[in-house]
């Protein structure tokens, strides 16, 4: 019985974290093939989950109220600021990262976020300066190096535009993971996140109204991959992800969760057709051993 809970959330966090990977494929696709406004993707993106996450959630918890986050000023403002600088920047960042460059990149450099939280302890000296931060950084710096730009100095893999709005994902994320604990010490998980994206949707669509869409653009093929992009890749990915904390420790659902860059990197390779050059893969390999040593070591800290 113990090996069938366990094998389950091993099922629920591998599929959570694979739904993230191609959800950042189709993403890609969608901007590249179907000439889907970013702007618009990330205000339906972030209010169909939103919707979606809150009504699981009650669903799921019949007698909590959806509204106990709104019953306490600070935690509105902390809710409210959370939506903004955390969840929609993070969403954003990484939805121009993948527009001006591909799926897979976005996804390395927004995976980079544990070192920027390793950096920031130093900084505010909450942490000492260790062989493994050290290496961490160097890890980063080479792999980041050799993937976008294979090796010299002159040649830039993607856009520069690509790689800032990248590095914003990846810091924006390391504050949302340091500034969403306030929250998930008094509400759960799912109903913080729901709320924020809800949030951060209607903000967003004051810039790009969710009815402001070309009706023609929207054939059959197009409106499968939104709903992927929307349900899939974010509603079922977060939902599983999460659900997988009921069956496996965290430590194996953040190194589970390391599939999700590699599922990036594989469905953009098979299926955009995104090459990657020998010192690019060099690259690759070394944000991921990246990632995998950290999953690693949350487990023992």
């Amino acid at each position: 019985m113990e090996n069938k809970i366990r094998i389950k959330g091993m099922i629920l966090a591998i599929t959570g974290a694979s739904f993230w990977g191609l959800g950042g494929t189709v993403s890609d696709f969608l901007f590249q093939y179907k000439y889907i406004d970013i702007d618009w993707f990330v205000t339906i993106r972030l209010l169909f989950s939103g919707i979606l996450l809150l009504f699981l959630f009650k669903i799921i918890n019949k007698k909590d109220s959806l509204f106990s986050v709104f019953k306490n000023k600070n935690d509105i403002l902390q809710l409210l600021f959370f939506s903004i600088f955390g969840m929609l920047l993070v969403q954003y960042s990484y939805m121009a990262s993948i527009n001006l460059g591909n799926a897979a990149i976005a996804t390395l450099l927004q995976y980079i976020a544990p070192v920027y939280i390793i950096i920031w302890y130093i900084i505010i000296k909450q942490d000492t300066f260790k062989l493994f931060d050290f290496l961490t950084i160097l890890l980063t710096l080479s792999g980041s190096f050799l993937l976008l730009t294979n090796g010299s100095f002159n040649n830039l893999i993607v856009p520069k535009s690509s790689i800032i709005w990248g590095i914003i994902s990846g810091i924006s994320l390391a504050f949302y993971t340091l500034y969403v604990s306030k929250l998930l010490v008094k509400f759960p998980s799912i109903l913080i996140v729901g709320w924020s994206m809800l949030i951060s949707g209607i903000f967003m669509n004051f810039k790009a109204p969710v009815w402001d869409v070309n009706l023609k653009t929207l054939v059959s093929v197009t409106i499968l991959f939104l709903l992927f992009g929307i349900v899939g890749g974010t509603t079922i990915a977060f939902f599983f992800f999460i659900s997988s904390l009921n069956y496996i420790n965290a430590k194996e659902t953040a190194f589970y969760g390391t599939i999700e860059p590699v599922m990036a990197i594989l469905s953009s390779a098979i299926w955009l057709n995104v090459s990657f050059l020998p010192l690019q893969i060099t690259g690759i390999a070394l944000i991921i051993i990246l990632i995998f040593i950290i999953s690693l070591k949350k487990e023992s800290t």
